[in-house]
């Protein structure tokens, strides 16, 4: 079960970058354009699967061998047991921000304004998150 966890969450992060990515393009391209319902409903796409995401790494996060509270003084460790998931629950609450905030705006410029902000620092954080690791390899 691990292992296509794993695989299904190392995957679904391709559809979110994609999708997070088209978000914000539209958003930051759009000018005095109309939000329109595909507007809305790529926005809503990336919502849903960054929480799919989200909910795919919580699972991971309970059954990882490398989550272990006991090595945080190992720094590849310490990143999966805190680091990770804490940065990308920030990133996913930046997301669902700028999606609420979309909605509840009145005009299609603040609409797409809230798009492009939040999720670009969403995709920001996540960006971060992922890259970090880099510096955590144990090898």
């Amino acid at each position: 079960m691990y292992t296509a966890l794993l695989h299904t969450h190392s995957t679904l992060r391709y559809v979110v970058l994609v999708l997070l990515l088209l978000s914000i393009f539209k958003a930051l391209t759009a000018g005095s354009r109309v939000y329109t319902e595909g507007d809305k409903k790529l926005n809503l796409f990336t919502l849903i699967s960054s929480h799919i995401q989200l909910l795919v790494g919580l699972v991971l996060y309970f059954v990882s061998p490398m989550v272990d509270f006991a090595q945080m003084s190992n720094k590849f460790i310490r990143y999966w047991n805190v680091e990770h998931i804490a940065i990308m629950i920030i990133a996913l609450v930046l997301i669902t921000v700028g999606y609420s905030k979309s909605k509840k705006a009145k005009d299609s410029h603040a609409k797409h304004k809230a798009i492009a902000l939040f999720y670009s620092l969403g995709l920001l954080l996540i960006m971060v998150g992922i890259f970090m690791i880099k510096d955590r390899n144990p090898w």
